[in-house]
């Protein structure tokens, strides 16, 4: 994980709709950025709709909510039409966001070990700066986790 303090690394990824989103032009807003493993499956639709219905509070107190994975733009419009995700959803197939946010990392399951997105979650303030740093979120609980620090 990054530490706490620093200044967020930018970078420029394509949206849902090819559009492409800078960290930089969210200055002066807080930013939720979160880095999920894969669209519709369990934990991430779990995780997605929690910021989904919380999504009015959140930008109440002056955040947005950036998620990232590996899939590409067309899976994202696919799950964010799916599940109404009323934010935006970037596309890094060649995770070098991922990899840059140190999000990138061995894992284990059912004895099998691979390279995958840890989920995890940033909390950046208005100057850039990451306030909050979480690896390994529960799904269920990481959207409240971050309304409750905002």
């Amino acid at each position: 994980m990054l530490e706490v303090g620093s200044l967020a690394p930018d970078f420029s990824l394509p949206d849902e709709n090819g559009e492409i989103h800078k960290l930089s032009d969210y200055r002066g807003q807080k930013v939720i950025l979160y880095f999920y493993p894969k669209d519709n499956t369990a934990g991430c639709t779990k995780q997605a709709c929690g910021f989904k219905d919380r999504y009015p509070l959140i930008q109440e107190k002056g955040a947005v909510v950036l998620g990232i994975s590996k899939d590409s733009a067309r899976a994202h419009k696919n799950f964010k039409t799916k599940y109404d995700l009323p934010f935006t959803l970037l596309s890094d197939p060649e995770h070098q966001v991922i990899e840059m946010y140190d999000v990138w990392k061995e894992k284990k399951n059912y004895g099998r070990v691979y390279m995958g997105i840890v989920r995890s979650t940033y909390l950046i303030d208005e100057k850039g700066i990451i306030v909050k740093a979480l690896e390994k979120v529960k799904p269920d609980q990481n959207p409240q986790d971050m309304v409750d620090v905002l």
